[in-house]
């Protein structure tokens, strides 16, 4: 029988298992194929490496900040315990509601382009399959993977990074290769070019590139070492990811020149990388990459997979979802039922827009993928915003100011600019002009809107329950005692300090 309250047992996640969990939702490759063309096409072209190091640099300063709060609290609970324990309940009820709605929202955008790529690439090679059935065999694996000990998923995962980023490697080695100094412009990093027109928008898609490296903060409790496990794995997603997006981007603008580079992206967007594998490592090359595209969605996809059903499960213990999702199977010690509601929830959304004929990426993927960014970018700002508020608290030392103060409000200052930017050019990252799409962010500020209302609801009429959440997640802190004192009609009451 499953319970919550099963005994605690040894984590059995190292950096390296959590390392592969956060890198793979960034999903290294399917970065490189659908955003950076964007980037090239739309932003300041061939300062885009430079975009992708100042978000690099950017989300490094939030890490330190966030590595504060993942070792007051344990390493577990992700947004939620960091706002919990910085700013308060009702933001962190606001930010729980908010991460599940992103994070389902990016699984099941990632489905959709699961689905549409694959059969792409099978047509391609004289497979025909629809999408849909592509997708279903997708979640199938997803769930059946997401149902186990999480470890089984970090060995799948690494399995498939290491495929990814291997034959982005290959094709780095042989444009260097072929092209010797200019493969590295210099040009990329000049102030002309690397502050150029359309600076804003490569930031924004450099910034998005990196969504789902946070997640280490959700995986505490199966860690072996949650305290330092989890910074050093936020860490080392940071500057492996950006170093990693730099060369690239930066290798891809020496192969197709710089004079030439906004015209070809252009022309070509998501067919970049693959011409460029085609010329660089020959037709081989070219389908290794194709086919690896598809098993970087499927690993983002599961990645993401997991962290919703964390963010379940966390919320489900505290009374904030129904209790039977924060159950964890004795033996894999998995938020089984959490990610069982999250796959039945992406089969019927996915199910829905098939029924619908709507297209699975135009349609599906752009919309859910593109509200999902957008509410992780805006969480990621209120994490780095909860350490300042424990800086103002005093609950962190007085002479930490690089940890506790200018990393955290640096890293603040950077991802609120991303998320205006994100909001303000929604309709490129999602490439839809549809009104309703556009006013899809609204959705965000509904959610925290009812986690607020719903906080405030609870202070008043749960005031017990009310006091405990979050509380869960930092060890060395007790609930506050309850106050029981009589009411003028003999009947007892509790009240909080």
């Amino acid at each position: 029988m499953s319970t919550s309250g099963s005994p605690p047992r040894a984590g059995r996640l190292g950096t390296g298992h959590i390392l592969f969990l956060i890198v793979a939702a960034a999903a290294p490759l399917s970065a490189m194929v659908g955003t950076v063309p964007l980037a090239f096409a739309f932003g300041n072209g061939a300062g885009v490496p430079a975009a992708f190091l100042f978000a690099g640099v950017t989300l490094l300063c939030f890490s330190v900040g966030y590595a504060v709060s993942a070792r007051r609290t344990g390493g577990s609970g992700g947004f939620y315990a960091a706002v919990a324990d910085g700013l308060g309940r009702p933001p962190a009820v606001a930010t729980g509601f908010t991460a599940l709605l992103a994070y389902n929202c990016a699984t099941v955008g990632l489905t959709g382009a699961l689905g549409y790529f694959t059969q792409l690439v099978l047509a391609a090679h004289g497979f025909t399959v629809s999408w849909q059935w592509c997708a279903a065999a997708g979640l199938v694996l997803t769930a059946a993977l997401g149902y186990r000990d999480i470890a089984v998923s970090a060995r799948v995962l690494a399995l498939l990074i290491l495929g990814e980023i291997g034959v982005l490697l290959a094709l780095d080695a042989a444009i260097l290769v072929r092209q010797g100094g200019a493969a590295l412009p210099t040009a990329s990093f000049t102030p002309d070019t690397a502050m150029g027109q359309g600076l804003g928008v490569s930031l924004m898609f450099a910034f998005v590139s990196f969504i789902g490296f946070e997640s280490a903060a959700l995986y505490g409790r199966e860690a072996k070492d949650p305290r330092r496990s989890v910074p050093r794995a936020t860490y080392a997603a940071a500057v492996l990811i950006a170093g990693f997006y730099a060369l690239t981007s930066w290798l891809a603008v020496g192969a197709v020149g710089s004079d030439r580079l906004h015209q070809v992206a252009s022309r070509q967007m998501g067919d970049l990388f693959f011409v460029l594998g085609d010329d660089f490592l020959g037709p081989v090359g070219s389908t290794g990459l194709q086919i690896l595209l598809c098993t970087s969605l499927f690993a983002a996809t599961l990645a993401l997979h997991s962290a919703a059903n964390r963010y379940a499960q966390v919320l489900a213990e505290d009374g904030l979802l129904p209790a039977a999702l924060g159950a964890t199977h004795p033996r894999h010690r998995s938020p089984h039922r959490a990610s069982i509601a999250q796959t039945v929830l992406t089969t019927v959304v996915v199910a829905g827009f098939a029924v619908a004929g709507l297209d699975p990426y135009a349609d599906l993927t752009t919309s859910m993928l593109g509200l999902g960014t957008l509410g992780i970018v805006a969480l990621q700002a209120l994490a780095a915003l909860s350490v300042l508020g424990l800086k103002v608290r005093g609950a962190v030392p007085r002479g930490d100011w690089w940890r506790t103060c200018v990393a955290p409000l640096l890293g603040f200052a950077g991802l609120t600019a991303s998320v205006w930017l994100v909001v303000g050019n929604f309709d490129m990252l999602t490439g839809s002009s549809s009104a309703v799409i556009g006013a899809l962010p609204w959705a965000l500020v509904i959610v925290a809107a009812a986690g607020f209302g719903h906080a405030a609801w609870l202070r008043a009429a749960r005031p017990a329950r009310y006091r405990l959440l979050g509380t869960r997640h930092l060890p060395a802190a007790a609930p506050e005692p309850v106050h029981v004192t009589p009411t003028t009609s003999g009947a007892v009451h509790e009240q909080s300090r």
